[in-house]
């Protein structure tokens, strides 16, 4: 295998086990808030029960996603120079914005949002709630940022083959900016919706049913059936965009090879990369021309467009990119499914929790990671249906790839999968035993004073 092909797969296999932490950290700083200031107002135990257990959660993933961001980030100089060389001077302050802007912040008041809680007043540990909630968010902007303009680079000029920025809202306000942020937010938000709901699912089948379970599978379920429908329009119009700025990245998610009007739906097909055509094709006709172009004889472009005379092939490999599609969407139509079944059951006859049957409860926790399956699927189509570019127009992956032995990148590829595959066990292990143990009633938690269970909008430090 030639270096080019495995630091790709290497950058892959880092950026995939670093995304699913940031994933679940965007959203749960939020619901985190949310329980603190339904307990502010309410002075009901039940609220932060809940919060007492997610934001151990919260710390766990924070950390795992700063260590795996450290490591991620040394590729560029490590197996990707050209990349620092031609857009260094875009790259480097988008990402230096982050840290003044995001993490600066969270580092700050992590601390107080942590181990805060019996030793400042409300307000301030709240505030620190939000604060690190909203660090998260900003730092999940510039990363966006950055990579929307990888896709769609605009308000720059190439002087000697270097990118220097001549316009600065122009390249953070690129044309992919806005439908990329928000649909990967709501990714996050659906991915902890499902996290909570499973691991609450799992605590009520093993006995701990307590309130603050209660209230978080229930926030859970109704904010995953909220949210999906939402992130399906978003999706729609996140594809609308792609198909104005990179209709290679399109072709491959539809199977669809050559230009011409009235396209089918594929539903299923075994994309031939030599023959460039599809096996066993399934497909509804028709159906893709009228959601790509709301026209039901809407012309839409092939791969075969992106093939330069000479045979040079600027358009993504079609299967990858087809299939990862699909298994985005397919887990998201089965996130809907559930969450309206399961929200439909706990509204059934004012029953609440007690109206999921076992199967249901089941199923929620086997869905518990469910959010990462589809971020995953979703980032491989978008970051694999860039190819053969690393910045869109600007350079191809070829030209940033490192001079290093083939076999220097394998031995240290192999090297991050074995402690990757370990970290992740670990790290599920560690969510399935706190919930043991929290709904066992072993885990020592902080006591809350007379003061403040009568009045939560004052807390004396103890």
């Amino acid at each position: 295998m030639e270096t080019l092909l495995l630091s790709r797969i290497q950058f892959a296999a880092n950026i995939s086990f670093h995304i699913l932490f940031p994933t679940i950290t965007i959203a749960l700083g939020w619901v985190l808030l949310f329980f603190k200031l339904r307990y502010s107002r309410s002075g009901e135990e039940r609220w932060m029960e809940a919060y007492r257990f997610w934001v151990k959660i919260f710390a766990l993933s924070f950390a795992m996603g700063v260590v795996s961001g450290i490591t991620m980030s040394f590729q560029f100089g490590t197996n990707w120079p050209g990349f620092m060389e031609t857009v260094g001077n875009i790259a480097g302050p988008l990402l230096a914005y982050e840290i003044m802007t995001a993490f600066f912040l969270e580092a700050v008041f992590l601390g107080i949002m942590l181990f805060g809680f019996s030793r400042v007043p409300n307000w301030l540990h709240t505030t620190a709630t939000f604060l690190v909630a909203f660090g998260t968010l900003m730092s999940a902007f510039w990363i966006i940022v950055l990579n929307s303009w990888m896709h769609t680079p605009q308000g720059y000029e190439m002087i000697d083959g270097v990118a220097h920025a001549t316009d600065w809202s122009a390249i953070i306000f690129n044309p992919s900016m806005p439908y990329r942020l928000a649909h990967m937010v709501l990714a996050s938000f659906l991915t902890v919706s499902f996290l909570i709901a499973g691991v609450s699912a799992f605590r009520w089948l093993i006995g701990g049913r307590t309130e603050g379970v209660r209230v978080a599978l229930r926030t859970a379920v109704f904010g995953a059936a909220l949210l999906i429908p939402v992130q399906i329009y978003v999706g729609d119009m996140h594809g609308l965009n792609t198909k104005e700025y990179q209709p290679a990245k399109v072709a491959a998610m539809e199977g669809n090879w050559e230009t011409h009007s009235g396209v089918p739906l594929v539903l299923f097909a075994i994309p031939d990369e030599e023959a460039r055509e599809n096996r066993f094709e399934i497909g509804i006709p028709k159906l893709a021309s009228f959601i790509l172009t709301h026209d039901w004889n809407g012309e839409v472009k092939g791969l075969n467009d992106f093939v330069t005379e000479d045979g040079e092939v600027l358009h993504p490999r079609a299967s990858p990119v087809f299939w990862s599609f699909r298994v985005m969407v397919g887990t998201g139509m089965l996130m809907l499914l559930v969450s309206w079944t399961a929200s439909a059951l706990i509204l059934r006859k004012k029953r609440g929790v007690e109206g999921l049957p076992k199967p249901m409860l089941y199923l929620l926790v086997g869905m518990s990671f469910s959010g990462w399956l589809a971020t995953l699927a979703g980032w491989y189509t978008t970051e694999i249906g860039r190819q053969p570019w690393l910045v869109h127009g600007v350079m191809t992956t070829k030209e940033a790839v490192a001079d290093v032995p083939a076999s220097l990148v394998l031995s240290s590829l192999i090297a991050y999968l074995l402690v990757y595959a370990v970290l992740l066990i670990a790290y599920i292990y560690v969510i399935f035993f706190l919930a043991r143990r929290m709904s066992r009633g072993e885990a020592i938690e902080p006591k809350i004073s007379p003061s403040h269970a009568a009045n939560p909008r004052t807390m004396p430090a103890e």
